[in-house]
C-alpha cells in the first residue's frame, strides 16, 4: 500500500526500469536494447527553453496605431495604420507581427482600456501626413456643436498622448448618426458637466434618453412667486 503518491512514482520507476529491460519474444530484444540501437542516435537535443502555449488572433491597426487584445490597446509603429496585424499570445508576452515579422512586443497587460506605448511607435516625424489630427478632429466636432468639440477637446488633453484619445472622439462623433447631432450635442453638454471623459459615458447617456432630461441647476430653479400661489399671508 502506497501512502504517498511520491512513494508511488518510486515504485512505477523501478517496475518501468524492468520492463524496458525484459527481452521482448517477438524482437528477440528488450525495449532499452532497440531504443539504443534504433532511437538514441536519431533523437536530437531538448531546446533550451520550455515549450510555451500561444494564443494566435488577429486584429486590425486603428488610427491611434494601437491594436486592442483583450480589451487593452497596445501600440505598433504608426506607418502600419489601417494594416491588419497576427497578435501572438503568451502568459506573459504580446507580439505583434506583419506580414510574418514581428513589428512590436510588449509585457501582457489586464487593464482593460488602457495603453501600453512604445514612444519610437509615435507618429511624431510623420505627422504632417497622418490621415487625423487633434486638430482635424475638433473641427470635425466642432460642427456637432460647442459642447462636442470641448467634450473631446478634454479628452484629448486628458491622454499622455493625443493619438490615445482618437478612438473615444471619433466613436462619439459616429454617435451623431445614430442618434442625430442634436441629441449628440446635448448628450456631450450633460458629459462636460459631469466631466466625463469617454466614449462609453455618451453612449450610456443616449442610449438612456439621459440627454433630454434637464439637468436641475439651482441657479435657474423656478420662482416661488406666481399668480396660484397665495403665499403664507393668505392664510392670516
Amino acid at each position: 500500500m502506497f501512502h504517498s503518491l511520491g512513494a508511488l512514482n518510486a515504485r512505477l520507476r523501478e517496475l518501468l526500469v524492468d520492463l524496458n529491460g525484459r527481452e521482448m519474444r517477438r524482437y528477440g530484444k528488450s525495449r532499452r536494447a532497440l531504443f539504443e540501437a534504433v532511437e538514441r542516435t536519431a533523437l536530437r537535443p531538448l531546446p533550451g527553453a520550455r515549450f510555451e502555449y500561444a494564443d494566435w488572433r488577429k486584429a486590425r491597426v486603428n488610427i491611434d496605431y494601437h491594436v486592442a487584445v483583450d480589451g487593452h490597446l497596445y501600440s505598433v509603429p504608426y506607418r502600419l495604420v489601417h494594416e491588419e496585424v497576427e497578435a501572438r499570445l503568451t502568459a506573459d508576452v504580446v507580439e505583434l507581427l506583419h506580414g510574418g515579422t514581428r513589428v512590436a512586443a510588449h509585457r501582457r497587460s489586464s487593464a482593460k482600456g488602457g495603453f501600453t506605448t512604445l514612444t519610437e511607435h509615435m507618429p511624431s516625424a510623420h505627422r504632417a501626413h497622418a490621415e487625423w489630427t487633434p486638430s482635424r478632429i475638433l473641427a470635425w466636432a466642432e460642427k456637432v456643436g460647442t459642447a462636442t468639440r470641448e467634450l473631446c477637446e478634454a479628452i484629448l488633453a486628458d491622454r499622455p498622448h493625443p493619438e490615445q484619445g482618437f478612438r473615444s472622439c471619433l466613436g462619439i462623433l459616429r454617435l451623431g448618426k445614430r442618434y442625430g447631432e442634436a441629441r449628440l450635442e446635448a448628450a456631450c453638454l450633460r458629459a462636460v458637466r459631469v466631466r466625463a471623459r469617454s466614449y462609453r459615458h455618451v453612449e450610456s447617456i443616449l442610449k438612456n434618453g439621459l440627454d433630454r432630461v434637464v439637468a436641475t441647476d439651482p441657479s435657474t430653479s423656478l420662482s416661488l412667486t406666481h399668480e396660484n400661489v397665495r403665499g403664507r399671508d393668505y392664510y392670516h
